[in-house]
């Protein structure tokens, strides 16, 4: 069975737990076994570093949750994971419900640029990962078609 990294920031929530336990069942229906960040049992910045990096160099796949977290952008920690697994060579579903190009929604009251590239979310992450609109269901359907 083929093990997915969920990278995103549920693992923020007030449920989070809970919402691992759903993603993994999710993963489950799907074929998969699902990581969830929260599976590593670890209270310090680094046992949590060293633990959610081992789970993506474990998994076969990663899909991760981009959308807007605390403002425009994803997470910072759930880019970081992308890019990490790009870098090892894994297969990246990353998954959001916003399907308008980032220069239709997002504002910048700084008045620096925004990127005019036609994607949802940044560059570097729409040409890592394949990008879906859509939940982390349809990430996992389009996972499946892959595998």
């Amino acid at each position: 069975m083929k093990k997915v990294y969920l990278a995103g920031w549920e693992v923020f929530k007030p449920d989070a737990v809970d919402e691992g336990r759903r993603l993994k069942e999710l993963c489950g229906k799907y074929g998969f076994e699902g990581l969830y960040p929260l599976d590593n049992e670890c209270d310090s910045a680094k046992e949590i570093y060293k633990g959610n990096v081992a789970l993506i160099r474990e998994a076969d796949c990663v899909i991760a949750n981009v959308n807007a977290f605390r403002g425009f952008e994803p997470d910072s920690g759930t880019a970081f994971e992308i890019g990490y697994a790009v870098a090892l060579g894994k297969t990246v579903i990353a998954y959001l419900s916003e399907d308008r190009p980032m220069i239709e929604w997002v504002k910048d009251e700084n008045g620096f640029a925004i990127e005019d590239f036609g994607y949802p979310v940044n560059l570097m992450i729409a040409e890592g990962a394949e990008v879906v609109i859509g939940t982390a269901e349809e990430a996992l359907k389009r996972l499946k078609e892959k595998f």
